[in-house]
């Protein structure tokens, strides 16, 4: 199989065109670079550096190419209430070139897209399934959701298939650390070790769905293979909800260092519960979640060069991090990480 990753050199990305190279796929890689590191990718790979929106060098990279696993966005929720015009431009309108671009080619017999848990807002029910209506609260969500009827819209008028994966708080060995926006777990652990001190909105009772980098992998690859999915929404997540508090307890645990933790009860904690029904992921792509929580941040340590400095004494420098609880589900902001 010939495979199209845009997004490809992010902590998603990469790993997913990693994992399809192993296996045997011919891997094509379209990143910008903004945050992406094409030293991740493994060699074999055909790594081509690019804007998502381009549609002549999509037009390019999309010869002979069997399936798109479309990763390419801005992921940060802070930043898209700040700059909600930019991530319309590259989270749709990239989305879009794209779908165009998968149209006039010809060939791409599935397009896999990269959605967020986002989308689903405050729910009353927990776990969140596929079929209730979504209720995005930032312009982060709202641009993955306009990707999502894009998606499915452009597909079916271009004859090609189409999968929605909506991802929850993905972690793992690797993940960047921006020095704005950082992903939760990375950068609780890395506070924890070094002693700095952590500042969480609203009193830590929030919940989220952390799920490991590998089973994330795992389900997109299935979703661009198993038959009987075109024009499906499917959750990928851990099925295992979390609070916030207990996130923290649980490294604290781990790396036998207490936390230094500061709660600030008059700031919004963000969504109260956020938790997947993996389901559908089980019947569709028989997917199953392999990595407990617990077991995943043991591999985080183990596997993170960077923590395992840190677990070994050479700390970072004390600092404080303001945290809701480590939406949106993806790693770092980049046009070229998902």
């Amino acid at each position: 199989m010939r495979v199209l990753v845009t997004g490809g050199a992010g902590f998603i990305g990469s790993r997913l065109a990693n994992q399809l190279h192993r296996s045997g796929h011919y891997v094509r890689v379209l990143d910008d670079l903004s945050s992406g590191d094409p030293s991740q990718l493994s060699q074999g790979i055909n790594f081509n550096r690019g804007d998502v929106r381009d549609v002549p060098k999509l037009w390019s990279l999309l010869q002979r190419v069997d399936v798109v696993y479309h990763l390419a966005a801005r992921v940060s929720v802070p930043a898209s209430i700040l700059y909600p015009r930019e991530y319309n431009e590259v989270n749709v309108g990239g989305t879009v070139s794209l779908l165009e671009a998968c149209r006039d080619v010809g060939g791409v017999q599935r397009v896999v897209f990269a959605s967020s848990a986002t989308v689903y807002g405050d729910q009353d029910v927990q776990p969140v399934n596929e079929g209730m209506t979504t209720h995005p609260a930032v312009p982060y969500a709202v641009s993955k959701l306009a990707a999502e009827q894009y998606l499915f819209n452009l597909g079916r008028l271009g004859g090609y298939e189409t999968v929605a994966v909506r991802i929850f708080n993905t972690y793992g060995p690797g993940q960047p650390l921006p020095p704005a926006h950082a992903p939760v777990i990375p950068q609780f652990v890395q506070q924890i070790l070094g002693g700095g001190s952590v500042v969480v909105n609203g009193d830590g009772s929030q919940t989220r769905d952390f799920v490991y980098i590998d089973d994330v992998v795992e389900a997109l690859i299935r979703a661009g293979e198993e038959p009987g999915v075109d024009g499906q929404i499917i959750n990928v997540g851990s099925g295992e909800e979390t609070s916030i508090r207990d996130l923290v307890e649980t490294i604290s645990r781990i790396v036998r260092q207490d936390a230094n933790v500061l709660y600030n009860r008059e700031a919004a904690g963000g969504i109260a519960r956020l938790v997947a029904d993996v389901t559908k992921a089980g019947r569709l792509l028989h997917y199953r979640p392999r990595v407990q929580l617990e077991a995943g941040l043991r591999k985080l340590l183990e596997r993170d060069a960077g923590l395992r400095r840190a677990a070994s004494g050479v700390h970072a420098p004390s600092s404080t991090h303001n945290a809701s609880g480590g939406l949106p589900p993806m790693g770092a902001t980049s046009t070229g990480n998902s």
